[in-house]
């Protein structure tokens, strides 16, 4: 039975995307269809074995970052991708929706949702898109119609996958579907193997887009006001301002260190004293199960998806808050236990990519007829 995999959009590569590598390493005779790929970008490399089809609208908005502000022409990007000749389609859908293609009566339809849009209903999101009253004007309008585009085209789907409890309930809530939880793929053996291999050195360690909502500005503000030494490994996104703000923020302790290679990112993950995740409404968040499988424990906002992975004085302080009193408490906390390198990695290992696989087949298998 052929199968294909669709995708919001291939330019970033953060964790949607480590899900996505995964799936078509499962599926390698899968081509990936996608609104759009930005030739020669991080994400494109790491899908150069990969055949990728692109809309019909993608000559338009992939330039000039003209994706996000032309969203309302969703329903046209993904209605131009014709899907009928495959048995099944595995879309892996987010921000950009990633549904609405045209299949046949006979497609099998999964969606692995990374999270339902977050713009269209209220959550945090990473740019702040709407602080000029014209834009705000201007998305009232545009997100009405992609709210109901978003509902139609999830009833499509014939099985809901999610990364998390956290984003079963907006499923529930917003599509009124029930899902599967399968969390995403840990390369915990690697992460493990580095571990052994390193002494841990005197340093915090963050892994994360520099966007909004992730806290990184409280972080580097803690960091300067209790003398931490911390290191930021991530890119800048989209309109996002953040690493300006973080440069004028920063002192001498801090380190922006951009994008890494996944060797030199492992080797940060297991020489940490400590991981900081601060993201308030985090789907799942792969990085602090990455920490926890380098022998690193973490400090993480009580919510989203972290819950669901850091048992607190365990493998890491669950908090209820960001701000500086609450994160001087954290970190006190923080140094008054003897964390135990088993119980963190053991932890992690719930979460490995050969769980991921083997959920994934049994799933699509069930609900396919496919291995």
């Amino acid at each position: 039975m052929k199968i294909a995999l669709v995708h919001d959009y291939i330019k970033e590569f953060g964790g949607a995307e480590r899900v996505l590598r995964v799936l078509a390493d499962m599926y390698p005779e899968a081509p990936i269809y996608t609104a759009f790929r930005v030739k020669g970008s991080i994400c494109d490399k790491e899908f150069a074995d990969r055949k990728i089809i692109e809309s019909k609208w993608s000559l338009l908005i992939k330039y000039g970052k003209l994706y996000s502000p032309l969203r309302f022409l969703l329903p046209w990007i993904w209605g131009s991708l014709d899907l009928s000749g495959y048995g099944v389609v595995i879309t892996s859908c987010s921000g950009y929706i990633a549904r609405g293609f045209k299949v046949s009566p006979k497609t099998k339809v999964v969606a692995y949702c990374h999270t339902p849009p977050k713009f269209l209903y209220g959550y945090p999101t990473s740019v702040e898109w709407q602080k000029h009253w014209l834009v705000r004007v201007y998305a009232t309008i545009v997100n009405h119609y992609l709210r109901l585009f978003d509902f139609r085209s999830s009833q499509r789907v014939d099985k809901w996958i999610v990364n998390s409890k956290t984003v079963a309930a907006r499923v529930a809530k917003f599509y009124r579907k029930e899902s599967t939880v399968v969390y995403p793929p840990i390369e915990v053996t690697l992460f493990e193997a580095v571990s052994n291999k390193v002494e841990k050195e005197d340093y915090f360690f963050i892994a994360s887009r520099l966007v909004g909502a992730k806290g990184l500005e409280e972080a580097v503000m803690v960091a300067d006001r209790l003398k931490l030494n911390l290191k930021i490994a991530g890119e800048a996104m989209g309109y996002a301002r953040m690493k300006e703000r973080l440069e004028k923020l920063k002192r001498g302790r801090v380190e922006l260190l951009g994008r890494v290679p996944d060797r030199e990112l492992y080797e940060l993950y297991a020489k940490a004293r400590g991981f900081i995740a601060l993201a308030r409404e985090e789907d799942f968040g792969m990085t602090v199960v990455e920490a926890m499988a380098a022998g690193t424990p973490v400090i993480a906002f009580n919510g989203g998806g972290f819950r669901e992975t850091v048992i607190d004085g365990e493998t890491g302080i669950l908090i209820d808050d960001t701000d500086v009193a609450t994160l001087e408490k954290a970190f006190k906390r923080f140094d008054q236990i003897k964390w135990e390198k088993e119980k963190l990695q053991i932890q992690a290992r719930k979460f490995s990519r050969e769980r991921f696989e083997e959920k994934i087949r049994k799933v699509v298998t069930e609900y396919a007829g496919i291995a």
